[in-house]
C-alpha cells in the first residue's frame, strides 16, 4: 500500500485526482493538506471538507497557507475564469460544511505524520508547494524520512500556461517551489509536458458517470464549465493535470522521465520557470552544482492513463 498525503487546492482537477487516491485499491489516503491558488485557502478547504464528506473519505483535513513563502509576493487574483468562483465550477457547495478540521496547520501535519511513518509517506502536490517548504523550514530533517514527492506543476520542453514560460502552480509561489525541488529528497515532477497532451473528453466522463455512482455523477456535474474553459486548447475536453501526478504513485511505468537538477526562476519576466540540467549534460561551475537530481516526466501513455483514472473511478 502506498501511503499518501494530498496536498491539495480543489480545484476541479484536484478534485478528479482526490477521488482516484480514494478510490485506487492500492493507496492508503492518510491525509489531505489545502493551500491557496485555485480559490482562496479558506475556498479551498471548505471544498475539500464537501468532497470529503460527499464522498465518505476517512482522511482528515489539515488547513494550510493562505499566501506565499515570502511575504513580499503581492497576491493574485483567483483562476475563477478556470475553476469557477467557488472553485469547483460554480456547483451548488454549502458556505460552510460541518465536519472538523485537524487541528494542526498543514505544514505541521506533514512534519507530524511523516515523523510517524519513516520511509513510507508519498506526498503527492498539485498546488503551490507553499506547505511542503514550510514543513521543510520548520523540520529540515523530514526530507530524509518521506519515500518521495509527486509534484503536478512546471513545464521544461513545451509552454507555460500563465507565461509563456511558466505553469500556474510553480508560478504562484515559485520560492516555495524552488525549496521543494533543490531538497535532498526525490521529487517527480509531473509537469505540462505531459499533463496538456492528456485530454478526457466530455463524453468519456459523460460514460463514466453514466455507468458510475453518486461520486463519479458529482464529478461530471463539477467538471462542466471546466471543459467550457478548455474550449481554446482542447475540442470538447478537459486535461487531467492533477489526476497524471496520481496515477504516478501506482503506475509510473505509463511515464518516460529524465533525471537532473531542477531550479525556479524567481522573478522578472521568466518568474515560475522550471529549468531542469540533464544529468548526462556537461556545464561550467555554477548553481546547479550540489543539488540533488530529481525525476523529470517527458512523456506518457495518455490513453493508458486515461483507462486507469476511469477503471479507478469506477470501482465503488
Amino acid at each position: 500500500m502506498h501511503k499518501v498525503i494530498y496536498d491539495t487546492d480543489p480545484g476541479v482537477d484536484d478534485a478528479m485526482a482526490l477521488l482516484f487516491l480514494h478510490r485506487h485499491p492500492e493507496i492508503d489516503l492518510i491525509g489531505i493538506t489545502t493551500v491557496f491558488g485555485n480559490a482562496s485557502v479558506e475556498t479551498t478547504t471548505r471544498n475539500a471538507l464537501f468532497l470529503k464528506r460527499e464522498w465518505n473519505i476517512p482522511a482528515p483535513v489539515a488547513k494550510g497557507a493562505s499566501v506565499t513563502i515570502d511575504p513580499a509576493r503581492a497576491e493574485r487574483e483567483w483562476p475563477a475564469m478556470v475553476h469557477g468562483e467557488n472553485g469547483l465550477g460554480d456547483i451548488d457547495v454549502p458556505e460552510t460544511i460541518d465536519l472538523p478540521l485537524d487541528p494542526r496547520p498543514a505544514h505541521r501535519f506533514i512534519i507530524d505524520t511523516v515523523r510517524a511513518n519513516p520511509g513510507e509517506i508519498r506526498l503527492v502536490a498539485v498546488g503551490r508547494m507553499t506547505n511542503l517548504a514550510r514543513a521543510l523550514k520548520e523540520d529540515p530533517e523530514i526530507a530524509s524520512l518521506v519515500k518521495d514527492v509527486v509534484i503536478m506543476g512546471g513545464n521544461f520542453y513545451v509552454p507555460g500556461n500563465v507565461s509563456p514560460v511558466a505553469e500556474a502552480n510553480i508560478h504562484g509561489d515559485p520560492e516555495a517551489a524552488d525549496i521543494v525541488m533543490t531538497a535532498p529528497w526525490k521529487v517527480v515532477v509531473i509537469g505540462l509536458d505531459v499533463t496538456s497532451i492528456t485530454t478526457m473528453s466530455r463524453s468519456y466522463l459523460g460514460e463514466m458517470a453514466a455507468r458510475g455512482d453518486g461520486a463519479v455523477k458529482l464529478l461530471d456535474a463539477l467538471s462542466q464549465s471546466y471543459i467550457d474553459f478548455y474550449r481554446h486548447a482542447v475540442e470538447d475536453g478537459m486535461m487531467v493535470h492533477d489526476s497524471c501526478a496520481s496515477v504516478y504513485v501506482v503506475a509510473p511505468e505509463l511515464f518516460t522521465t529524465i533525471t537532473g537538477a531542477v531550479r525556479v526562476v524567481c522573478g522578472g519576466i521568466a518568474d515560475g520557470q522550471t529549468v531542469v540540467k540533464p544529468d548526462n549534460r556537461r556545464f561550467p561551475p555554477g548553481d546547479w552544482d550540489g543539488l540533488p537530481s530529481q525525476i523529470v516526466a517527458t512523456g506518457i501513455e495518455s490513453e493508458k492513463v486515461l483507462k486507469l483514472i476511469r477503471d479507478t473511478l469506477l470501482t465503488a
